[in-house]
C-alpha cells in the first residue's frame, strides 16, 4: 500500500508537469499563417517545401495557402492537395482593365479570405508570408512585439517610394509610409481594416504608369512589378498602421547573417551560390519537380565541405544558411515523392545525409536570439559587433555612370555584386545624361536612379572632359534628393563589391573620411598643390572608394567641382611631371579636384589599403579585400579582360552576350602562391561579370537564339561565380569540384535546338532500335530458359512418382 501512494504521488507530479509543458507549448491566442499562389508547377515545388518548413518549425496554429486560379486552369491543374487551400477568384487579368498583373493575387486572395472563410471568423493573429519562403522557427506575433495597431514586418529599404512624390500622390499620410515586406505578423482587426486598401492602393499605384521608374519606385526593371507592395505600405499609412520593423526576422540566402543574429525566415527570392554550386528560383519556373518522382533541385555543397570555402566565421555561417535553405526544399520533396506513392529512390550519400540525424540536428527549428524592433522611423540598424545598444548610423552607396552601354554592362556587374555583399543601406545611381541621350536610352530600370544634367562637355567652355559628372553629380544629388543617411559611400561603377564597405569598420568619422591610396597622385606634394589648394601639407593621394560622413559631404562637394574645373583649366600642368598622368592629357583632374577640395576643408583620412585591389595584382596575405576596381587590364595565362575593349560592344541589350570564360582555377599552378592568390582573384572578378550578365538576360526573360542550342550543364556550371569569397587566403588552395562530378547534379535544360540534324535524329534513332533488339533477344532467352526449367521440374517429379 506504501509502495502504491508514493507511485500515485509520483504519477501526479510528473503528469502534472506534463500537463503544464503542455499548457506553455500551447499559444494563448488562435493564430493563422497565409500564404498565397497561383495554379502552375512553380508555385507548386514552392509549395511543398514551404509546407514541410511550417510542420519542420513547429509554427502554431493552422495554414491556408490561397489559391488563385481561373476556371480554365483547374482543369488540368494536379497540385490541388499540396497544402491546406482556400481557393480565391483569379485577378492576374484584371476583371475590369483586362491588366495582367498577377502579384494582385496576394491582396484580392487575403480580402477574400477574410470575407467567406470560417477560419477567418476565429483567429486573433495573421502571418503572411510568401510562397518562396522556408520557416526556420516559430514566427509567432506577440513574440515579436507585434500589438493591436502595430504589426511586425520586415525592412524592405530598396521602396524608396515612401520618401518621395509617390508617397505623397497615393496616401494622405505619406509621413505613415513604412518602408516593410516579406513577413507580416498583425492582429485579425488590422488586417480587416487593411485589406480593402491593400487592394484598392495596388490598383491605384499600377495604373499610376508615369511613376513605374526607377527613381520613383526603386524597382530595378521598372516595370510597376512592386505596385502590390506599394498598395501594402501606402493601404497600412492610410489606416494609421504604424510597424515595428525588424532587420534581422529574416534573411535572403546568399547574404551574410549579422553576428549573434538567428534568422527564423528564408527568403529565396534572389539567385544564390556557395562555391561552384548555386540556385535561383526563376530558372524553375516551368519546373514540374513536384510531380515527377524521385527528381530533386541540384544538391548544394556538404557542411563539412563549407569550411574550406570560408575562413570567416561569420561568413561561413552564412554559407551554412544557403545550403541549409536549399536541403530543405529538397528534403521536403523527398518526403512528398514518397506519399505520392513513388518507388523508393536508390540508395545515395545526398538521400542518405538528408535522412540523417546529422541533418535533422542543423535543420532543428530556431529562435529569434536577437532583434528588438523599432517603434520610430526611420529604423536603424543595431550593433552588433560590440555594442549592441548602440545604433548603426544608416549609410547611402552612390555611383557615378552615363547614358551608354559601356556603362550599362559595369552597372549590371556592380548591382548584382552590391546584392550578395551584405552591404547595408540603399544604393543610387547618379546618371548623368543630355536631353538627347535621355530620348534613346534603354537602361532606366539597370538600377535605383537620380537623373543628372550631363557635363561631359563643360556649360561654359565647351571642355570635353567626361570625368566631373562625378562631383557634379553628387552635388546635384545632395540639392535634390532627399537623403536620410549619416555616411555616404562613393563608388566607381568599374567595381564589384566583395563585402560590406562600412563606416564603423573602417573608423569613418565627422572629419575623417575613409579612402584609399592613389600613390600616383604626386601633384600632392610638388608645385600642382601648392597652386591649387592653400593647405598643400593636407594634401592626400587618395581616391577610388570614399566613406565620409554627409555634413562633411555637404561642405565639400560643390568645391570638389570647382577645384576639378580649376585643375582641368590648367594646361600648363597637365606634365606627367607634376600630375604622374602618363598621357598627360589632363584626365585626373577629377582626382586632384578631389584631393585639393579636401585640403582645403582640412579633411583628414583614414587611409586603408586593405579595402580594394585591382584584379592582376597580388594580394597582401591575410587580407578581406572588399573592392575590385577593374580599371586596369588583367590577365591569367592567355585570358586576358580589358574594359575598354567593350566601350562600344552592347553586352546588356544583347540576350546571352558575355566576356571570355576565364580560365578554369583548378588549371592554375600553385607553385607560387602570390601568383596563385592573384589569379584566383582576377577569375573570381570575370566570372562575377558573367554571372551578373547570366541572371540579367534571364530576368529579362531572353530567349535562346533560334539557331543556337541552349548552354550545356557544363556551360551553365563553368558561368557560376565564386561570388562573395572575401577572404582568399595564401595557405591553401581552393579545389574545384570536378566538372564530371558537377554534371550529374545539374538541373535538366529543357528545350531543344529546332535546327536538330537529320544526321543525329537517324543515329539516335538506329541506337534506340539496337537497344530495343537487344533487349528483347535478351528476354527471349530468359523466357526459354525459364520454359526448360519448368519442363525439367516436371520431368523431375513425375519419375518420383
Amino acid at each position: 500500500m506504501e509502495k502504491f501512494l508514493i507511485f500515485f504521488v509520483l504519477f501526479c507530479i510528473i503528469s502534472n508537469g506534463l500537463c503544464e509543458d503542455q499548457k506553455s507549448s500551447e499559444a494563448p491566442w488562435r493564430m493563422h499563417t497565409l500564404f498565397s499562389v497561383e495554379c502552375g508547377d512553380y508555385f507548386d515545388w514552392q509549395t511543398v517545401g514551404l509546407v514541410h518548413s511550417f510542420k519542420k518549425s513547429k509554427q502554431p496554429g493552422k495554414l491556408t495557402r490561397l489559391l488563385s486560379c481561373t476556371d480554365e486552369e483547374k482543369k488540368t491543374y494536379k497540385g490541388m492537395d499540396l497544402a491546406p487551400t482556400f481557393e480565391v477568384p483569379s485577378m492576374s487579368s484584371h476583371p475590369k482593365t483586362g491588366d495582367w498583373y498577377p502579384a494582385i493575387n496576394k491582396p484580392a486572395g487575403v480580402l477574400h479570405w477574410l470575407e467567406h472563410s470560417e477560419d477567418a471568423k476565429n483567429v486573433d493573429w495573421v502571418v503572411i508570408l510568401d510562397a518562396d519562403q522556408i520557416i526556420r522557427g516559430p514566427i509567432i506575433p506577440w513574440e515579436l512585439g507585434a500589438e493591436k495597431g502595430k504589426p511586425v514586418a520586415e525592412l524592405y529599404g530598396y521602396l524608396i517610394g515612401c520618401d518621395n512624390i509617390l508617397a505623397k500622390l497615393h496616401t494622405k499620410h505619406p509621413e505613415l509610409c513604412d518602408k516593410v515586406g516579406g513577413l507580416l505578423a498583425m492582429h485579425i482587426d488590422d488586417i480587416k481594416a487593411l485589406a480593402p486598401f491593400w487592394l484598392s492602393k495596388t490598383e491605384e499605384v499600377r495604373d499610376d504608369r508615369a511613376h513605374w521608374p526607377t527613381n520613383y519606385t526603386g524597382d530595378v526593371y521598372g516595370s510597376g512589378w512592386i505596385s502590390e507592395m506599394y498598395g501594402y505600405s501606402f493601404g497600412a499609412a492610410e489606416v494609421g498602421l504604424r510597424h515595428k520593423i525588424h532587420t534581422d526576422l529574416m534573411i535572403y540566402p546568399g547574404y551574410v547573417p549579422l553576428p549573434g543574429v538567428e534568422p527564423i525566415l528564408f527568403h529565396y527570392g534572389l539567385p544564390f551560390s556557395v562555391g561552384n554550386w548555386s540556385f535561383t528560383k526563376f530558372e524553375h519556373h516551368q519546373d514540374a519537380i513536384v510531380h515527377d518522382c524521385n527528381r530533386l533541385f541540384p544538391e548544394p555543397p556538404y557542411p563539412r565541405e563549407i569550411v574550406s570555402l570560408e575562413s570567416d566565421a561569420n561568413k561561413r555561417r552564412g554559407l551554412f544558411l544557403s545550403i541549409e535553405c536549399m536541403n530543405t526544399i529538397n528534403e521536403a520533396l523527398v518526403l512528398h515523392h514518397a506519399s505520392r506513392g513513388c518507388s523508393k529512390p536508390n540508395s545515395s550519400k545526398y538521400l542518405s545525409f538528408l535522412e540523417s540525424k546529422a541533418f535533422a540536428f542543423l535543420s532543428r527549428p530556431r529562435y529569434l536570439t536577437h532583434g528588438k524592433a523599432q517603434n520610430a522611423k526611420p529604423v536603424v540598424q543595431q550593433n552588433t559587433f560590440d555594442k549592441p545598444a548602440k545604433p548603426l548610423p544608416k549609410i547611402h552607396t552612390v555611383f557615378s555612370t552615363e547614358c551608354t552601354t559601356y556603362f550599362d554592362w559595369q552597372t549590371v556587374g556592380f548591382m548584382h555584386s552590391f546584392r550578395l555583399s551584405g552591404q547595408p543601406g540603399n544604393i543610387t545611381r547618379l546618371l548623368s545624361c543630355t536631353d538627347e541621350d535621355l530620348k534613346k536610352y534603354v537602361g532606366h530600370d539597370l538600377a535605383p536612379t537620380h537623373y543628372v544634367p550631363s557635363m561631359s562637355k563643360h556649360p561654359l567652355t565647351g571642355d570635353w572632359y567626361p570625368a566631373i559628372n562625378k562631383p557634379a553629380a553628387v552635388l546635384h544629388w545632395l540639392n535634390h534628393a532627399n537623403i536620410d543617411a549619416e555616411y555616404i559611400v562613393i563608388l566607381d561603377t568599374d567595381m564589384l563589391l566583395r563585402g560590406p564597405v562600412t563606416p564603423w569598420e573602417f573608423n569613418a568619422a565627422r572629419g575623417h573620411p575613409v579612402s584609399t591610396p592613389y600613390d600616383y597622385l604626386i601633384g600632392c606634394h610638388n608645385e600642382l598643390a601648392k597652386l591649387h589648394t592653400s593647405h598643400p601639407e593636407a594634401c592626400e593621394k587618395v581616391g577610388g572608394v570614399i566613406i565620409m560622413h554627409i555634413d562633411d559631404l555637404r561642405k565639400f562637394a560643390l568645391l570638389w567641382v570647382h577645384k576639378t574645373e580649376e585643375v582641368r583649366a590648367d594646361k600648363a600642368h597637365y606634365s606627367k611631371v607634376f600630375t604622374g598622368d602618363t598621357y598627360e592629357g589632363g584626365w585626373i583632374s577629377e582626382m586632384y579636384g578631389y584631393s585639393f577640395a579636401a585640403a582645403e576643408l582640412n579633411l583628414r583620412h583614414v587611409i586603408n589599403k586593405e579595402i580594394m585591389i585591382y584584379p592582376g595584382y597580388a594580394p597582401q596575405p591575410n587580407v578581406k579585400y572588399r573592392v575590385f576596381h577593374y580599371g586596369l587590364k588583367f590577365s591569367v595565362g592567355s585570358w586576358s579582360f580589358d574594359k575598354a575593349k567593350w566601350r562600344d560592344v552592347d553586352m546588356v541589350n544583347q540576350c546571352w552576350a558575355k566576356f571570355p570564360e576565364p580560365p578554369n582555377p583548378s588549371t592554375l599552378d600553385s607553385t607560387n602562391v602570390d601568383i596563385l592568390s592573384r589569379d584566383q582573384l582576377s577569375i573570381e572578378c570575370g566570372r562575377t561579370l558573367n554571372e551578373a550578365l547570366r541572371l540579367h538576360h534571364i530576368k529579362r526573360n531572353c530567349l535562346y537564339p533560334a539557331m543556337k542550342a541552349p548552354p550545356t550543364n557544363l556551360e551553365i556550371i563553368k558561368e557560376v561565380t565564386f561570388s562573395r569569397k572575401i577572404d582568399e587566403r595564401h595557405d591553401a588552395v581552393r579545389d574545384d569540384t570536378s566538372e564530371k562530378g558537377q554534371e550529374s547534379t545539374l538541373p535538366v535544360v529543357t528545350g531543344l535546338n529546332p535546327i536538330f540534324s537529320s544526321f543525329t535524329f537517324r543515329m539516335a534513332v538506329l541506337w534506340a532500335l539496337l537497344v530495343l533488339g537487344f533487349l528483347m533477344i535478351i528476354s527471349m532467352v530468359l523466357s526459354g530458359r525459364k520454359g526448360e526449367e519448368t519442363k525439367s521440374k516436371g520431368s523431375h517429379h513425375k519419375n518420383k512418382e
